[in-house]
């Protein structure tokens, strides 16, 4: 994504205007930080998240679940423009003696799709379809549970509701854990988190 800083600053100052926010000593240079904080939250659209999948090690003849917990989730609601903040758990479930990643790229999978204008269901799908296309395991899940600013801050107000949303593919049945067990991982580590 080629970002044009001149323009989008240009556009922040068009809005500020058409709502009216006066400009003095705190708004003066909010415009071009605007348009930097926005380059730096969409720079998932620079990337191709499966890429960070590619790069495996030898795995053991029996893997089991591998799961990541409590991986945060930062992005931006695709219809308002406001925050999405959460947590992740990703997990999969590959065949006896596949390749296996490193775990920091699962929570980088993540980080690269919700870089980017989203709704928190096609994170997970993305995901969930980056891990199938890359690694072929068994299975492979994706589970968020996030807050978002547009009902939060805006419209019901409802500062407390969570969204869970769940991404699911192949067959569980013959894991360790299963989806279930993905589940009670992912509710910990939510109900853990510092609010």
């Amino acid at each position: 994504m080629s970002v044009d800083a001149l323009r989008a600053g240009a556009a922040v100052i068009d809005l500020l205007e058409a709502l009216g926010v006066p400009v003095d000593q705190h708004t003066a240079d909010t415009p071009q930080r605007v348009a930097r904080a926005w380059a730096e939250a969409l720079t998932g659209y620079e990337e191709d998240p499966r890429d960070h999948l590619l790069r495996t090690f030898p795995g053991p003849e029996n893997p089991g679940v591998v799961m990541v917990t409590g991986i945060e989730v930062q992005s931006t609601c695709a219809h308002h423009l406001l925050p999405i903040r959460g947590l992740a758990t990703v997990a999969y479930l590959p065949h006896p003696g596949d390749p296996i990643v490193g775990l920091s790229k699962l929570a980088r999978v993540v980080d690269g799709y919700a870089r980017r204008l989203q709704v928190q269901e096609t994170i997970g799908s993305q995901v969930v379809a980056a891990l199938d296309k890359v690694l072929a395991p068994r299975a492979a899940g994706c589970v968020i549970t996030a807050e978002h600013g547009c009902m939060s801050h805006r419209g019901v107000r409802q500062s407390t509701a969570r969204t869970m949303t769940t991404s699911w593919t192949g067959d569980w049945t013959d894991g360790a854990h299963g989806a279930f067990e993905v589940l009670a991982e992912h509710r910990a580590a939510a109900a853990a988190a510092p609010r």
